[in-house]
């Protein structure tokens, strides 16, 4: 354990013995005979005592000295030593969000018991929903993709640069065999295409990086915008000189932050490589001016770049907040097997606040009139590779109405499998400045819910549960009321 947090143990025992024993730091001092400043910054964590003051504290406290040097903690205490024993603080790059670790382990010092009951709470939670080591990452990042707007100017520079030293031109549909020769000649790799199919279980793994002999295994069946975003992230692997990574396409397992972050890093190089920022600005800008909504032309934008629906709206969740100063958005993607009920949110992200579509996995049902279902449903039932649609979704619950574009895609490596990538937009007046065709009259307006047993919409025909949530909170108003009235009555 590393000396600041013997130092931050020790402060907390003392400060807990001390407040057991009804003692003011002053109290302490006079008991003592050490200074009250030297005893405060002792259990504020800035100083650990030599042994004969530990012993001068000991006696005078009537507390065994092996157990005044023990890093064991009381029960009340033990989960703040259980986080400072983890190697969570120091897998977390806290600098990222503008803490300063001194700053979190004042806060343990001067909050010991609140924050032992937050830590407490949160660990409840996070075993009683199954919150795993990895969630806890990806949510990280997740919330400092949120902080920054999803936009990270050092990377769009990179890439710039990148582009420059390989003399490679953005403007122009980049392809896998432009980047297959960079990586080949000047990073040294070896492709190997056939050793994948090989193994039965790794059907869903796309590519496996082999580090010591710099080799790129690919799965049979990827087509040329998944072979050229492969080999982009690849190359802002070694462009950036990342050396904690992940070896695997999806990932398997992560062992630290840093892999996770520099894995999202890597992904966002990518996708600024291969869909350049000003050509995808123009483009939307283009739509953007149009009076009426043209579905062809944004399909066609999409497929301009080489790359997937997918990729394009996570690009635009980089582009409209920084070039278009659209920050109130979500993005969403669902998947769901053909002729089943179920459809299942498998990534979110939410700028500026946590909008009214916003829903964890859970076992209620999402709403069946949300764009990003219907176009699944039409795509497992149609032989098309790509279904689009757009809606205005009316969430009267919460006063707020988005702009919802929708695209649903077949999945390559699972069979009956489809997925819908879903951006929506916050209208407001900067929406309404920005989109002249907010007001289309063809763009279909539905009212919506987030989860039907959330949902007050009565005459829904697509419900699938009884609103049970809101019958609830229903029910115990009215049982509040009722108690209410009753002391009011027998008051008099």
């Amino acid at each position: 354990m590393e000396e600041d947090y013997i130092k931050l143990i020790f402060g907390l025992k003392l400060k807990q013995i001390r407040t057991d024993r009804n003692l003011s730091l002053f109290g302490l001092s006079k008991l003592s005979g050490l200074s009250k400043s030297y005893l405060n910054e002792i259990e504020n964590g800035k100083k650990y005592p030599k042994p004969d003051k530990i012993a001068a504290l000991s006696e005078k406290l009537d507390v065994p000295y092996d157990q005044m040097v023990s890093l064991k903690l009381d029960k009340n205490l033990a989960p703040i030593g259980d986080l400072l024993r983890s190697k969570i603080l120091k897998e977390i790059p806290l600098e990222l969000f503008g803490i300063k670790e001194s700053t979190l382990i004042d806060i343990v010092a001067n909050a010991p018991v609140k924050v032992t009951a937050f830590i407490s709470t949160i660990i409840e939670i996070a075993q009683h929903y199954s919150f795993s080591r990895e969630s806890f990452y990806l949510a990280s990042v997740r919330s400092f993709q949120q902080a920054n707007n999803n936009y990270f100017e050092d990377l769009e520079q990179n890439v710039l640069k990148f582009a420059k030293a390989y003399q490679i031109d953005l403007n122009q549909s980049i392809t896998s065999k432009d980047l297959e020769e960079i990586l080949m000649e000047e990073y040294g790799y070896t492709i190997e295409e056939n050793e994948l199919s090989k193994y039965d279980d790794l059907d869903n793994l796309r590519s496996v990086f082999v580090p010591k002999t710099k080799t790129l295994l690919l799965t049979h069946g990827i087509d040329q915008a998944q072979r050229t975003f492969i080999y982009a992230k690849e190359l802002a692997y070694n462009f950036l000189e990342y050396k904690e990574r992940l070896n695997t396409f999806p990932w398997i397992k992560f062992d630290t932050f840093d892999q996770v972050l520099n894995n999202f890093y890597a992904s966002y190089f990518a996708g600024a490589l291969i869909i350049s920022k000003a050509k995808i600005t123009s483009q939307m800008t283009e739509i953007f001016q149009k009076k009426t909504f043209d579905s062809t032309l944004f399909t066609k934008t999409i497929y301009s770049f080489n790359t997937s629906p997918e990729s394009f709206y996570q690009r635009l969740t980089n582009i409209l907040p920084k070039e278009f100063n659209i920050q109130n958005l979500f993005f969403l993607r669902f998947t769901h097997q053909a002729k089943s009920d179920k459809y299942y949110l498998k990534k979110e992200l939410h700028l500026s606040h946590h909008h009214a579509p916003h829903a964890n996995e859970t076992n209620e049902h999402y709403c069946r009139r949300w764009v990003s279902l219907n176009v699944l449903k039409d795509i497992s039932k149609s032989k098309k590779d790509h279904v689009f649609d757009v809606q205005i979704s009316d969430y009267q619950d919460e006063d707020m109405n988005y702009l919802v574009l929708s695209s649903a895609t077949r999945d390559p490596f699972k069979k009956n499998q489809y997925r819908s990538i879903s951006i929506g937009l916050l209208i407001n007046k900067q929406l309404q400045r920005k989109i002249n065709f907010i007001n289309d009259s063809k763009i279909k307006t539905q009212q919506v819910g987030v989860t039907c047993e959330r949902c007050a919409i009565t005459d829904c025909e697509v419900r699938q549960v009884p609103a049970v949530a809101l019958e609830k909170s229903a029910k115990n108003k009215k049982i509040a009321m009722i108690v209410e009235e009753l002391n009011t009555k027998f008051n008099a």
